[in-house]
């Protein structure tokens, strides 16, 4: 999962003058700074400070909202059927969109 917009990113980039951004793999943006003939790697606490800035992308967000959904739909199945699989799987599915949001440290 990609956690940052390249528009975010770019925008950045242009702020601070870092010029030719791409996106080596996933959340691992490079760029050439400013008066330097060797492209460098955004850093890591610039990257973590546009996330803050910007809060979720649209992926994320669909991810969060499926979480809520299927909680939600496991807990009204688990008291109707008097069954507690239906919420098992719900919390099976929220703990693999938790690490899918983890933001890996490049």
């Amino acid at each position: 999962m990609n956690h940052y917009r390249d528009e975010w990113v770019a925008n950045w980039c242009q702020e601070n003058g870092w010029t030719e951004l791409f996106l080596e793999r996933k959340n691992s943006y490079w760029a050439f700074p400013p008066g330097a003939v060797m492209p460098e790697p955004i850093p890591a606490q610039t990257l973590r400070l546009i996330k803050q800035k910007n809060g979720f992308c649209v992926e994320e967000k669909v991810w969060l909202m499926a979480m809520g959904g299927i909680s939600l739909l496991g807990t009204i199945f688990s008291f109707w059927f008097k069954c507690p699989i239906p919420i098992v799987f719900a919390f099976a599915f929220d703990a693999i969109a938790v690490a899918k949001l983890e933001v890996d440290e490049v």
